[in-house]
């Protein structure tokens, strides 16, 4: 296996610096020499579309991707619509910024049906595909750990992204692999190859024992069980050779000053990624 990937694959995912701005963000990463940026939404909107724009191309920065999508699964048809009409705006921003990749965070379902509401999944995702691809944005399905069946996505593997991905049968659409959502699975050697150029994006941080918040719970890599450099040696044997997102919700990191975070995050990556 090659050594450390090297800063220059490094892109912070903004939720790792919570406590910056997105001009903070941009600001932080030209200063701690870091050449790709995650965006969120929540973010983006506070800033400005066109702000942020002219911001990270003056910045020099590339980004890796725009979070989020999804979020399909609705009681009524009406609210699914208006689901899909807002991953068009999602792609749009996608397209405005050049944020070649949305990640799709498909969603809970609305009920108790989870056979339902992945079948809105898979429909609302075909629905968004022809736009995304006039627009030139790919479409990445990010599986989450099971345990945010209930409040954030039904999909829950990567044999359950991979399954929808093929089934729409476009190269619009791929997955994207989360070390923190996808570590547990005894499938995973044989679905990162399955995958293979469909992966769209892989993200990083730990697993820590025990986990005390379901949301903040991700930890600095190196403080937990996940072997990151086995799963990195996985994304890149499939084909995978693009930027890793540092991704960590966690409030200890919040805590901190954003340059205090970069630089333990940049250390960390340099020693386990």
């Amino acid at each position: 296996m090659s050594g450390a990937p090297g800063i220059e694959r490094f892109s912070l995912n903004q939720i790792t610096t919570e406590q910056w701005t997105l001009p903070e963000a941009i600001e932080g990463c030209a200063r701690h020499g870091v050449g790709w940026l995650a965006v969120w939404r929540h973010k983006l909107h506070e800033y400005g579309l066109k702000e942020a724009k002219e911001h990270i191309r003056d910045a020099g920065l590339s980004l890796s991707s725009l979070c989020r999508g999804g979020m399909f699964p609705a009681a009524s048809q009406q609210e699914r619509l208006q689901r899909i009409e807002d991953n068009r705006r999602a792609i749009d921003e996608a397209a405005e910024l050049g944020a070649n990749v949305l990640v799709l965070v498909c969603g809970p379902a609305a009920g108790k049906d989870l056979v339902e509401a992945r079948k809105h999944v898979q429909a609302g995702i075909e629905a968004i595909v022809p736009y995304a691809e006039q627009c030139g944005i790919k479409l990445g399905i990010e599986p989450l750990h099971p345990m945010y069946a209930a409040d954030r996505s039904v999909i829950n593997t990567l044999r359950q992204a991979n399954d929808v991905a093929e089934t729409i049968g476009t190269n619009q659409v791929g997955v994207i692999v989360d070390a923190f959502h996808v570590w547990w699975d005894p499938e995973l050697d044989q679905q990162i190859e399955r995958a293979g150029q469909h992966i769209l994006g892989f993200h990083v941080s730990d697993w820590n024992v025990p986990i005390t918040d379901m949301f903040k719970g991700r930890s600095l890599m190196g403080d937990g069980v996940i072997d990151l450099k086995n799963m990195r040696r996985l994304v890149e044997q499939a084909g995978y050779k693009g930027p890793i997102e540092v991704e960590i919700m966690n409030q200890s990191l919040w805590n901190l000053s954003g340059d205090e975070a970069m630089a333990k995050i940049i250390e960390r990556f340099d020693a386990h990624v």
